[in-house]
């Protein structure tokens, strides 16, 4: 590891800033992961888009369909293809409490930087706190390495600001992705923000939450490599100005990716995200694939509706990489 178990919150609050996108996975055709394409991505965002940190496994990355040594192995190609050009934040997310222990050990062995926790779906309980303290004890207690709390509604719950202030104690939390609504991760950022980095996955609330809030991280979704390319990078040009306190400069390009917004929304099936997003990718030259089951596969109808709004979006499409898709 790069720091101590001590000093994981001080290396976290130095080294964990700017841009994290939670990375979709690839799927070849017989449903593999594409390890290629994969990698070609992860160097296309790190070393094309200017993204300062990649979120490996998680909801986005359909880690619910992988087995273990799949995910295990997520981990050893993001480190590998990434090395210390961005920072690694691996999810161990499981309902299996012994799942998680060791998705963390092996992130912590191969070199990440962090690992991230979902708050578990919790069977019968109408009060949670006492039980989610514990569960996030039990695991700080058990590894060196950087935690990032995760709370999101598909857990059936939101941990309070009070709770999670109080779990920012242990030593080796260091962040959240706290998907709640802003009243209450502002009152966290005012309760633990010197003790956590707090932040939550909306791109369209990140310029407000530099300028107000004085966050750091962004942790973290697709936008950073859906809504941009090598000769479009106005997600990190928004960022840079915002942090440098060039407000308005930042708002203005902020707002130009209003179309780019827009036509991702209006085109994503409702109950398509993750195929959408990876046909959206395959647009920009990227690595898309295929999505496993239970997730669909988008109809011809829907590619072509996603075709039409993306070639109406204004996203500057020179330079692009070479898609690896099968």
């Amino acid at each position: 590891m790069k720091y101590r178990k001590s000093d994981a919150k001080a290396y976290a609050h130095a080294h964990m800033k700017g841009i994290w996108a939670a990375s979709l996975m690839p799927f070849a055709p017989d449903l593999s992961i594409n390890e290629a394409g994969w990698r070609s991505n992860l160097r296309h965002w790190v070393d094309d888009l200017g993204i300062d940190g990649v979120f490996v496994s998680g909801k986005q990355g359909e880690f619910f369909s992988m087995s273990i040594e799949e995910r295990k192995r997520t981990f050893e190609i993001a480190v590998d293809a990434i090395g210390n050009r961005a920072g690694t934040i691996m999810s161990c997310s499981d309902q299996n409490m012994d799942v998680t222990i060791d998705l963390a050990r092996h992130a912590q062995a191969v070199g990440a930087d962090y690992i991230v926790v979902h708050a578990p779906v919790l069977h019968f309980l109408h009060q949670q706190d006492d039980t989610l303290y514990q569960y996030y004890k039990a695991i700080s207690e058990q590894v060196d390495i950087g935690i990032a709390m995760w709370s999101h509604p598909d857990s059936g719950y939101l941990m309070s600001p009070e709770l999670c202030a109080k779990i920012a104690e242990l030593p080796n939390i260091v962040a959240i992705k706290y998907s709640v609504p802003r009243e209450m991760y502002a009152r966290l950022t005012r309760l633990a923000g010197d003790k956590i980095l707090v932040s939550t996955a909306s791109e369209e609330e990140w310029f407000d939450n530099i300028v107000e809030l004085n966050w750091q991280l962004y942790l973290c979704s697709s936008p950073p490599y859906l809504f941009q390319t090598k000769a479009d990078r106005r997600m990190r040009e928004y960022t840079d100005l915002a942090f440098k306190g060039e407000v308005a400069r930042a708002r203005a390009i902020r707002d130009s990716l209003n179309p780019v917004r827009e036509a991702f929304r209006r085109s994503r099936p409702a109950e398509k995200p993750p195929s959408h997003s990876k046909y959206w990718q395959e647009l920009l030259g990227q690595t898309g694939g295929r999505v496993r089951a239970p997730m669909l596969e988008l109809t011809d109808a829907e590619k072509e509706a996603t075709r039409r709004a993306f070639e109406s979006c204004g996203l500057k499409l020179d330079t692009q990489p070479k898609s690896s898709a099968a």
